[in-house]
């Protein structure tokens, strides 16, 4: 009896243990983002919430979207924090369907396509060749594999155009246009909305031709790995209810943009004078 009495005590307390290791590791989230303005934000702004409102230990990382979604899909990250749909990313996700969860969107009502300054005294793409001279016969894009690198590679094709598409990223990207504006000069760039470039200055996307239209209006997405729901069921639901109007990500990103303080600490003010949205994120219990 002695012996079977301590044999239970040892299960009780093996199994108090497991759960208690099994519980902390579910109250870590390592999370992956692009180096673009509004991933860099809200994900920073996610790590704070995680940290200071749900207890979590989290690690975020900056990747490239190729092995960004690699590195979700063989469960070495948790998620994916900047899935662009339907167009941008369709490729990954035809890809990595089988190992990725779509845990909804973040954002609504994307824009894609290529940006100049307002100053630019043409309209549509079907008008660069005109004036390439201009332009210096370049476009400034972003990272490389990045989607809206990928689909301009396209539209150079299609509309045949006779401007290179220069890789850079999204930081070098507007520091190039800043430089263009402050010397009234022509730029064409691979551009997006959301992005604080908007609200820093008078820009315009150029118009597409209707029998060519290469970008589409969507979403941004939150990509788990295909487990997440799973082990880490808080988190998942977390994710899935973030959520920004475009009033709000603008804000934030502003904010973020503007400030001399590090970055968490801009977001972490965000969060305090944004309660009512922070708790509609918060998963009940």
């Amino acid at each position: 009896m002695k012996i079977l009495t301590k044999l239970i005590l040892v299960f009780a307390v093996l199994a108090l243990v497991f759960g208690c290791s099994t519980q902390t590791g579910n109250k870590k989230a390592d999370l992956v983002y692009v180096n673009w303005a509004e991933g860099i934000a809200y994900t920073h702004l996610a790590k704070v919430v995680l940290e200071e409102k749900m207890g979590y230990d989290v690690t975020i990382t900056a990747a490239d979207v190729a092995p960004a979604y690699t590195a979700v899909a063989t469960g070495n990250k948790d998620a994916f924090m900047e899935t662009w749909l339907p167009v941008l990313h369709k490729d990954y996700i035809e890809k990595y369907q089988d190992s990725l969860i779509d845990l909804g969107h973040v954002y609504e009502g994307t824009q894609s396509g290529l940006v100049v300054p307002e100053y630019v005294t043409i309209d549509k793409i079907s008008q660069l060749n005109d004036y390439k001279e201009k332009f210096n016969g370049v476009i400034t894009g972003i990272d490389a594999g990045a989607g809206i690198m990928k689909t301009t590679e396209e539209l150079i094709d299609v509309y045949g155009l006779e401007l290179d598409l220069m890789e850079s990223s999204g930081p070098a990207m507007t520091a190039a246009l800043k430089d263009a504006i402050d010397n009234e000069e022509w730029i064409v760039v691979t551009g997006w909305k959301p992005h604080w470039m908007f609200g820093r200055w008078d820009l315009k996307f150029l118009k597409q031709d209707e029998d060519k239209m290469m970008w589409k209006q969507g979403n941004i997405h939150i990509m788990g790995n295909k487990n997440l729901r799973e082990t880490k069921p808080e988190l998942a639901q977390f994710l899935s209810n973030m959520f920004f109007t475009d009033a709000q990500l603008a804000d934030l990103m502003i904010k973020v943009k503007e400030s001399d303080q590090p970055i968490e600490e801009v977001v972490k003010t965000w969060m305090n004078n944004n309660e009512d949205v922070i708790n509609k994120w918060i998963p009940t219990k």
